[in-house]
């Protein structure tokens, strides 16, 4: 006589064997993977570097040569004819921080219970988390680059706009002066013969949208929108490419830059990237009056040890399974006058 049990259609088994999660884990991880790209979007804007094993990674730097009229029958590898440009060299030095992680845990009874899935949104939360603290670290290491001397003796520094005074009438930004602050920094860079290539701003949305419309009518296109006189954004997609050159982006993150976080000091700890300097510890300094970030891929870098990775494990004693997303990398400056810090 059956005994009336039956043999279920175990979705999470590969060919109907073994863990019943297995291909549920794929897609935890997967989500995971498209969610930090989708979010993060420092990640193409600097360099990053990727090694295989040890703690640090070499970034040389050069000066410049200089050029001098030859005058006839002169020597020209004497030295003391001042022809030959002695060319400095340094290096920016960057190492890897403590392992990174965002993490969860799911109880097997509550997922039993549960009407839905909730792998799917725990992954992306899990990514969103580790794209957030990605962006601000690198943005706090772009603020850093704005603030820092010459990596090479005799070159330039970064630079920063508005440092004694506000460029900005008040806490709101109008069109006009956003337009004209872009302007600035693409002054500055090119007196610090910057190329104009991959040059790039950072906004926040407030002051991003605030570039698409003018300030008194929210049909009223800005100067950076109307393409009558140059502009190149769209009001219909809420979009606006470029001013003055300058690739725009806009992140909630840049607000965030400006609170403490007292996590990420802890590398200051074995002395490593301690971005700031005297000024600050670790990514941390005082940067709540940051308005704008710019700069080139040139002004940071990335090392990374670890790429983003994921694990999981069902652990039958809690009863559950754990899911860590996880990296190492770490972020330094490389040539302060690729950045710009807009007050």
């Amino acid at each position: 006589m059956a005994n009336g049990n039956t043999s279920p259609s175990r979705l999470g088994q590969v060919n109907a064997a073994g863990d019943a999660n297995a291909l549920f884990l794929k897609v935890f991880s997967g989500e995971i993977l498209t969610t930090f790209e989708e979010t993060n979007i420092m990640k193409d804007l600097h360099m990053v570097r990727t090694i295989q094993n040890g703690k640090s990674a070499q970034f040389p730097a050069t000066g410049i040569a200089e050029a001098k009229y030859h005058t006839a029958g002169e020597n020209i590898a004497d030295s003391g004819n001042n022809y030959l440009s002695a060319i400095k060299h340094a290096e920016r030095v960057i190492s890897i921080d403590d392992v990174l992680i965002s993490s969860t845990f799911i109880a097997n009874i509550d997922e039993l219970k549960n009407h839905y899935d909730v792998r799917s949104i725990y992954a992306k939360e899990l990514g969103k988390a580790l794209a957030k603290r990605f962006d601000i670290a690198t943005m706090k290491t772009l603020a850093a680059a704005a603030r820092s001397s010459a990596t090479v003796s005799g070159g330039e520094s970064g630079t920063i706009l508005g440092s004694s005074t506000s460029m900005f009438g008040g806490a709101s930004a109008t069109a006009g002066e956003l337009i004209d602050a872009l302007y600035a920094v693409a002054e500055s860079l090119d007196s610090k013969d910057v190329s104009d290539e991959g040059r790039y701003a950072i906004l926040s949305p407030a002051d991003y949208y605030t570039l698409i419309t003018a300030d008194s009518s929210a049909v009223e296109l800005s100067p950076a929108s109307n393409r009558d006189v140059g502009g190149v954004g769209n009001i219909a997609t809420g979009t606006i490419s470029k001013v003055a050159g300058i690739n725009l982006y806009k992140s909630n993150h840049l607000s965030s830059i400006a609170v403490a976080d007292a996590s990420q000091d802890q590398d200051d700890d074995n002395g490593n990237n301690d971005v700031f300097g005297a000024n600050g510890t670790g990514y941390n300094a005082d940067l709540s009056a940051v308005k704008i970030l710019a700069g080139t891929k040139d002004a940071i870098g990335t090392v990374k040890l670890l790429d983003l990775a994921t694990e999981s494990e069902y652990q039958i004693e809690r009863q559950g399974t754990l899911f860590v997303a996880k990296y190492a990398m770490g972020h330094g400056v490389l040539r302060p006058e690729c950045a710009v810090e807009v007050r």
